[in-house]
């Protein structure tokens, strides 16, 4: 790049980062003090909408793949297309801090050039990038050096090598290291916080990839390898100069307990690089906490450890999905199989926002469990209604409720945009607003098992339907029809018309980011829908079982015609149904819940609530826990998942393709002598004391055709032993076998998966009614 190019591009650069800092008000006012581990507090509940106003509800759609800041990041490669692939909106890419520190008799000296022309061009395809800087890589990235230390450290800084993976590994507890890395980082703040281009900075520089350790020379010593890393003390220094020049782009680090666990009291996330995985003999997941059978060392035990579980609250969580498994890691969604751990709970226990998975790119764009994953990464936000009267002039009020269904907050401050669109499709006048979406939080969160509320899975309450009203002046607007919509400002649209747009979970969502939200008539004529329909009748709950309630009612009317109707639990939307029936699932047992339904039209108007129902789940000690009743909801094989919502499956089956076959609300398992069956278990069942299989065979005597695993222990089945010592036999009619779980040394507090193999020499049939515990 030329000297002249160089100088123009200095110039533009602050010029950008000004229009961000205009999108951009100061994060600071808005981060909250640390919160201890535990349960977190519940945030204050909103403000209620303002009763002068008419509610207008919003139909619900899934969200698109591709929203800003969200999901998969995939590698930056110059000159590629960056949008081939599963669709996304991050890149990833890594710079040797060499390529900037460049002047071998200056450290303070800095060509930005490298990094400008990354954004630049990542920018261009309208993607977000998220970077780190690192000093030692082996082998190189293949288009950035693996030895990145600046030669202006030479003489001034000692070198060692890593045996192990060949690096050069500099003195990180050098003060001329210290000096130069911390007049570094200020420089990288002062020219790029806050900068539209970048999402999110990895801190980088210390250790191997820059990811905070140097394996197998840590502070492990006993091994016989010395220790590289720096002293907490030094490390400490790094986190603080990042925390210093960095206000408003969203930091994160590697560990929790990073620098002896001073990332903790710093605006700064973490990046869990081998997110999901299992590894080891026996298997243990390097994310999950050891209540949910991970290792010692595990991200969120060491989150745990660290009393920095809720970190997610202020700061964001990254990472990149382990490489090993990038290709089969969502195959077994939401849970997991062989070193694949349990990815909903890991995502949901994380509060996962972001991935690097390079190999997403082969992955199917109509793939239901990936959809499934990104969507529930990070933000979900969708408008549940909007408020406002139906006829208009002057000064008016407009509210919307909106609701976060993903497992983290929005975390930047952009701007929530309203505007009235004509008849003809233009928007032709936009009020800006002072609504802050990092305040819609997630309205359930999954709790830890060490918080001791609950079995695994327990969700708890969290975030509310986050209200937000603002006055607008609709003077000069000519009298008419008009639509309210609403957008939200990427501040990247101030560098690149590509700019990929935040849209919200709802079927009135438009491409190019605008949210219709109801007609309104401005002035004093006529025009538009503005008759709510009637309010339903006759709610009723015909069916209850232990986790959920079936609502059904008697139909609405309208004079255009009801286009559906919203579903409140304790006055909270939990879902819409476009019938005149609504089944909610995921319920505590043994629990009283309150529900009314609203109707609303096409124009958004909405009708006045139906008369309350109160419904009582059933208690959990009536049919113990369910692993799989097979009824058909969910369906077998199809859905591979049982009635935890886990996954479940089978193969080498004479009968349903391999699988087993489902029929008249039994499994069927057609063997010789080849067979396997799993269902994924994955929670505490330490409240329950025998697995009960409902069972018979074909012929009688099958025990011993097959083996049962469960919580660590393998036995054929014949050989468990039941209450007053017997054993289990199987015969031609069904009959409950009740295998006490303590008694055969199955770990109850990690049962993991329930697993049948039939590779005993046997040829039959055997048909299970049902597999619970009680």
């Amino acid at each position: 790049m030329s000297a002249r190019l160089l100088r123009h591009r200095r110039a533009v650069v602050p010029v950008l980062i000004a229009l961000a800092l205009a999108l951009f008000p100061a994060a600071r006012a808005w981060a909250l003090a640390p919160v201890p581990g535990g349960v977190p507090p519940r945030p204050s509940a909103p403000a209620s909408p303002d009763p002068s106003l008419q509610e207008h509800s919003l139909a619900s759609a899934p969200a698109p793949l591709d929203n800003p800041l969200k999901g998969f990041a995939r590698f930056y490669w110059p000159g590629s297309d960056q949008n081939t692939g599963y669709p996304h909106s991050l890149t990833w890419s890594y710079f040797g801090l060499s390529e900037v520190m460049t002047n071998p008799a200056d450290c303070s000296a800095y060509n930005w050039s490298i990094l400008d022309n990354a954004l630049d061009e990542i920018a261009s395809y309208g993607n977000q990038a998220a970077v780190r800087f690192y000093l030692e890589y082996p082998g190189g990235s293949g288009s950035h050096p693996g030895n990145a230390i600046p030669h202006c450290f030479d003489g001034h800084v000692t070198y060692r090598t890593n045996t192990y993976w060949g690096t050069t590994s500099p003195d990180y507890d050098s003060p001329y290291l210290l000096d130069a890395l911390g007049d570094f980082i200020a420089a990288f703040g002062d020219r790029y916080d806050g900068d539209p281009r970048i999402g999110f900075i990895h801190l980088g520089l210390i250790g191997l990839w820059g990811e905070w350790h140097t394996w197998p020379f840590d502070t492990d010593t006993a091994d016989g390898y010395p220790n590289f890393m720096p002293t907490d003390a030094h490390a400490t220094q790094i986190l603080q100069a990042y925390d210093s020049a960095f206000d408003h782009t969203k930091l994160e680090t590697r560990y929790p307990d990073s620098a002896g666990g001073a990332a903790t009291n710093r605006d700064i996330g973490y990046h869990d690089d081998s997110f999901c995985y299992k590894e080891g003999s026996p298997l243990a997941g390097v994310t999950l906490p050891q209540s949910l059978g991970g290792a010692g060392y595990a991200q969120l035990q060491r989150a745990l450890d660290a009393g920095a579980e809720n970190k997610w609250i202020t700061a964001s969580m990254g990472g990149e999905v382990r490489p090993e498994i990038q290709s089969s890691a969502f195959a077994s969604w939401p849970g997991g199989s062989g070193q694949v751990d349990d990815m909903k709970a890991c995502i949901e226990l994380e509060h996962t926002t972001w991935k690097i998975n390079e190999q997403s790119q082969s992955y199917a764009p109509g793939d239901p469990n990936v959809a499934a994953a990104v969507r529930l990464m990070g933000y979900d936000l969708g408008v549940d209604d909007a408020y406002f009267t139906n006829t208009a002039s002057g000064t008016t009020n407009v509210g919307v409720r909106i609701s976060n269904r993903g497992v983290a907050p929005f975390y930047y401050p952009w701007t929530v945009t309203l505007g009235l669109r004509n008849a003809a499709g233009t928007v032709v006048k936009t009020f800006d607003t002072s609504w802050d979406l990092r305040t819609v939080m997630p309205l359930k969160i999954r709790a830890f098992p060490d918080w001791g509320v609950g079995p695994d899975p327990t969700y708890l309450d969290y975030g509310y339907p986050q209200y937000f009203q603002t006055g607008v002046n609709l003077s000069g607007v000519p009298s008419g029809g008009y639509q309210w919509v609403l957008r939200v400002k990427n501040p990247l649209e101030a560098v690149s018309a590509n700019a990929k747009k935040l849209r919200f979970a709802n079927a009135a969502q438009g491409a190019d980011g605008w949210l219709a939200l109801g007609r309104v008539t401005v002035g004093t004529g006529g025009g538009g829908d503005t008759t709510a329909p009637t309010a339903p009748t006759g709610l009723a709950s015909p069916s209850r079982t232990a986790t959920s309630v079936t609502l059904s009612w008697t139909a609405s009317t309208d004079d255009t015609g009801v286009a559906g109707y919203r579903v409140l639990r304790g006055g909270t939307q939990v879902g819409t149904s476009a019938t005149t029936s609504f089944t909610d699932t995921g319920l505590d047992p043994a629990t009283s819940y309150t529900y009314t339904v609203k109707a609303y039209d096409a124009a958004g108007n909405a009708s006045g609530a139906s008369a309350p129902v109160t419904a009582v789940t059933l208690p959990s000690s009536t049919a113990g826990l369910v692993l799989d009743d097979f009824d058909g909801d969910p369906a077998y094989p199809s859905a591979a998942r049982n009635d935890l919502g886990k996954w479940t499956g089978g193969n080498c089956f004479r009968n349903g393709g391999g699988s087993g076959a489902v029929s008249g609300g039994a499994l069927s398992l057609s063997y010789d002598n080849c067979g396997w069956f799993g269902s994924d278990v994955n929670t505490d069942l330490s409240a329950y004391t025998y697995l009960v299989v409902r069972i018979k065979g074909a012929a009688g005597g099958e025990q011993a055709h097959f083996n049962l695993d469960l919580g660590g222990v393998t036995k054929v089945f014949g050989d468990y032993t039941l209450d007053g010592g017997g054993h289990p036999a199987v015969t031609t009619a069904y009959q409950d076998i009740k295998i006490p779980m303590s008694a055969n040394g199955i770990d109850r507090a990690s049962p993991g998966q329930l697993a049948m193999g039939f590779w005993y020499g046997g040829s039959s049939t055997i048909t299970i009614d049902s597999l619970s515990f009680q």
